[in-house]
């Protein structure tokens, strides 16, 4: 069975220092027409409990692909990116 690789991506705190994340998905709003993207510290994708961080997003138009991240602030936004959350680990507890 071959494991399927997993994205990463470099994200800077406010200090400037690197930290390796994992993607755990993306996923678009089509009604506030935001994209959104939720990731684990590297070092603790394989436990059981992790702490995720999820930002909106806007994809930079460059030859990086890089993303320009946001803060979530809204307790809309958070409602949304929660309920994926619950969907997704009700998903896979099925399986």
């Amino acid at each position: 069975m071959a494991l399927e690789e997993k994205e990463r991506i470099i994200i800077p705190d406010e200090n400037g220092e690197e930290h390796l994340f994992e993607v755990l998905f993306t996923f678009d709003v089509d009604k506030t027409e935001q994209s959104y993207i939720a990731v684990v510290p590297v070092e603790q994708a394989d436990e059981d409990e992790v702490e995720v961080y999820a930002f909106r997003y806007e994809s930079q138009e460059n030859d990086d692909n890089d993303l320009a991240l946001f803060p979530i602030e809204s307790d809309d936004e958070w409602e949304i990116v929660e309920e994926m959350l619950n969907t997704l680990a009700n998903e896979e507890e099925s399986e």
